[in-house]
Protein backbone atom coordinates (compact mmCIF):
# COMPACT_ATOMS: atom_id res chain seq x y z
CA UNK A 1 0.00 0.00 0.00
CA UNK A 2 1.58 3.16 -1.16
CA UNK A 3 2.25 5.93 1.97
CA UNK A 4 -0.03 9.06 1.76
CA UNK A 5 0.78 11.94 2.78
CA UNK A 6 -0.49 14.36 5.19
CA UNK A 7 -2.06 17.02 2.50
CA UNK A 8 -3.25 13.79 0.81
CA UNK A 9 -4.89 11.90 4.00
CA UNK A 10 -6.54 15.79 4.88
CA UNK A 11 -7.82 16.37 1.19
CA UNK A 12 -9.36 12.60 1.47
CA UNK A 13 -11.39 12.77 4.36
CA UNK A 14 -12.28 16.48 3.53
CA UNK A 15 -14.23 14.46 0.25
CA UNK A 16 -15.51 11.52 2.15
CA UNK A 17 -16.79 14.32 4.84
CA UNK A 18 -18.63 16.36 1.99
CA UNK A 19 -19.99 13.41 -0.28
CA UNK A 20 -20.79 11.53 2.32
CA UNK A 21 -24.82 11.46 1.09
CA UNK A 22 -23.00 9.73 -2.08
CA UNK A 23 -20.21 7.58 -1.21
CA UNK A 24 -22.14 5.96 2.28
CA UNK A 25 -18.42 7.01 4.35
CA UNK A 26 -16.89 4.32 2.01
CA UNK A 27 -13.46 5.80 1.95
CA UNK A 28 -12.87 3.75 -1.36
CA UNK A 29 -15.54 5.98 -3.60
CA UNK A 30 -14.42 9.04 -1.26
CA UNK A 31 -10.66 8.15 -3.15
CA UNK A 32 -12.07 7.66 -6.64
CA UNK A 33 -14.15 11.33 -6.32
CA UNK A 34 -10.65 13.03 -5.01
CA UNK A 35 -8.69 11.36 -7.64
CA UNK A 36 -10.83 12.47 -10.11
CA UNK A 37 -10.86 16.06 -8.86
CA UNK A 38 -7.02 16.04 -8.80
CA UNK A 39 -6.99 14.36 -12.26
CA UNK A 40 -9.03 17.37 -13.26
CA UNK A 41 -5.94 19.87 -11.31
CA UNK A 42 -2.87 17.92 -12.58
CA UNK A 43 -1.27 20.90 -14.41
CA UNK A 44 -1.76 22.94 -11.00
CA UNK A 45 -0.51 19.77 -9.11
CA UNK A 46 2.78 19.34 -11.48
CA UNK A 47 3.67 22.45 -10.58
CA UNK A 48 2.87 22.05 -6.80
CA UNK A 49 5.60 19.65 -7.16
CA UNK A 50 7.67 21.77 -8.64
CA UNK A 51 7.03 24.77 -6.71
CA UNK A 52 6.02 23.91 -3.01
CA UNK A 53 4.94 26.95 -2.09
CA UNK A 54 1.88 26.65 -4.76
CA UNK A 55 0.33 24.46 -1.90
CA UNK A 56 -1.90 26.70 -1.21
CA UNK A 57 -3.47 27.79 -4.67
CA UNK A 58 -3.59 24.49 -5.00
CA UNK A 59 -5.73 23.20 -1.67
CA UNK A 60 -7.60 26.31 -3.09
CA UNK A 61 -8.20 25.03 -6.26
CA UNK A 62 -8.99 21.60 -5.13
CA UNK A 63 -11.69 22.84 -2.25
CA UNK A 64 -13.06 25.02 -5.07
CA UNK A 65 -13.43 22.32 -7.85
CA UNK A 66 -14.86 20.42 -5.25
CA UNK A 67 -17.85 22.99 -4.22
CA UNK A 68 -18.65 23.10 -7.80
CA UNK A 69 -18.79 19.45 -7.59
CA UNK A 70 -21.00 18.95 -4.76
CA UNK A 71 -22.95 22.08 -6.50
CA UNK A 72 -23.64 20.18 -9.53
CA UNK A 73 -24.65 17.01 -7.66
CA UNK A 74 -27.22 18.58 -5.73
CA UNK A 75 -28.52 20.81 -8.69
CA UNK A 76 -29.67 17.15 -9.78
CA UNK A 77 -31.67 16.62 -6.72
CA UNK A 78 -34.64 18.42 -6.30
CA UNK A 79 -36.30 17.89 -3.27
CA UNK A 80 -32.71 19.49 -1.90
CA UNK A 81 -31.37 22.78 -1.94
CA UNK A 82 -27.58 23.63 -1.93
CA UNK A 83 -26.36 27.15 -1.47
CA UNK A 84 -22.46 28.11 -1.55
CA UNK A 85 -20.74 31.30 -0.30
CA UNK A 86 -17.16 31.77 -1.19
CA UNK A 87 -16.10 34.56 1.58
CA UNK A 88 -13.15 35.57 -0.36
CA UNK A 89 -14.98 37.12 -3.37
CA UNK A 90 -14.06 40.83 -1.86
CA UNK A 91 -12.23 42.23 0.88
CA UNK A 92 -15.65 43.50 2.59
CA UNK A 93 -17.41 39.67 2.29
CA UNK A 94 -16.24 38.73 5.62
CA UNK A 95 -17.06 41.52 7.49
CA UNK A 96 -20.68 40.87 10.04
CA UNK A 97 -22.60 42.93 7.68
CA UNK A 98 -21.85 41.20 4.12
CA UNK A 99 -21.68 37.90 6.17
CA UNK A 100 -25.40 38.65 7.58
CA UNK A 101 -26.59 39.22 4.14
CA UNK A 102 -25.24 36.38 1.91
CA UNK A 103 -26.43 34.17 5.06
CA UNK A 104 -29.60 35.27 4.92
CA UNK A 105 -30.06 34.80 1.17
CA UNK A 106 -28.65 31.47 1.14
CA UNK A 107 -30.99 30.79 3.97
CA UNK A 108 -34.14 32.26 2.05
CA UNK A 109 -32.75 30.20 -1.21
CA UNK A 110 -32.68 26.96 1.24
CA UNK A 111 -36.09 27.81 2.45
CA UNK A 112 -38.84 25.55 0.18
CA UNK A 113 -36.85 22.05 1.01
CA UNK A 114 -36.81 19.90 3.91
CA UNK A 115 -32.94 18.81 3.30
CA UNK A 116 -30.38 21.26 2.40
CA UNK A 117 -26.59 22.20 2.43
CA UNK A 118 -24.93 25.60 3.31
CA UNK A 119 -21.57 25.40 1.99
CA UNK A 120 -19.45 28.60 3.27
CA UNK A 121 -15.55 28.81 1.70
CA UNK A 122 -12.87 30.88 2.34
CA UNK A 123 -13.73 32.00 5.29
CA UNK A 124 -10.58 31.44 7.34
CA UNK A 125 -7.97 33.20 4.56
CA UNK A 126 -10.71 35.74 4.31
CA UNK A 127 -10.12 36.45 7.53
CA UNK A 128 -6.63 35.04 8.80
CA UNK A 129 -4.56 35.61 5.65
CA UNK A 130 -1.51 34.02 5.12
CA UNK A 131 0.21 37.00 3.91
CA UNK A 132 -0.85 38.69 7.38
CA UNK A 133 0.24 37.53 10.72
CA UNK A 134 -2.31 35.49 12.96
CA UNK A 135 -2.61 37.81 16.11
CA UNK A 136 -5.31 37.23 18.74
CA UNK A 137 -7.64 39.88 17.02
CA UNK A 138 -8.05 37.83 13.78
CA UNK A 139 -8.51 35.01 15.43
CA UNK A 140 -10.62 36.01 17.27
CA UNK A 141 -12.67 37.22 14.58
CA UNK A 142 -12.43 34.69 12.58
CA UNK A 143 -14.03 32.58 15.67
CA UNK A 144 -16.85 35.21 16.36
CA UNK A 145 -17.66 34.81 12.03
CA UNK A 146 -18.03 31.28 13.00
CA UNK A 147 -20.08 31.54 15.66
CA UNK A 148 -22.37 34.38 14.15
CA UNK A 149 -22.93 32.15 10.82
CA UNK A 150 -23.59 29.22 12.74
CA UNK A 151 -26.40 31.01 15.37
CA UNK A 152 -28.00 33.07 12.52
CA UNK A 153 -28.03 29.66 10.80
CA UNK A 154 -30.39 27.94 13.60
CA UNK A 155 -32.30 31.31 14.73
CA UNK A 156 -33.37 31.16 10.69
CA UNK A 157 -33.89 27.43 10.29
CA UNK A 158 -37.15 25.99 10.45
CA UNK A 159 -37.06 23.02 13.19
CA UNK A 160 -38.57 20.07 11.02
CA UNK A 161 -35.45 21.38 7.94
CA UNK A 162 -32.49 19.07 8.18
CA UNK A 163 -29.56 21.51 6.81
CA UNK A 164 -26.56 20.77 6.53
CA UNK A 165 -23.65 23.80 7.54
CA UNK A 166 -20.52 22.92 5.61
CA UNK A 167 -17.19 25.31 6.32
CA UNK A 168 -14.31 25.10 3.66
Amino acid sequence: MPHRSNDDLRRLHFINALFAHATGHDLYLADQIKAAIAFSLAELEANTAAHPELARTYDTAFNAAAADLLAKFFSHLPKRGFFHWDASLSLASATPLFTRAEIMAGLRSLAPFRDSTLLVTNLRPALLPASHRATPRRQRDYEEALAFIRDLTAARTVRSANLQLLFL
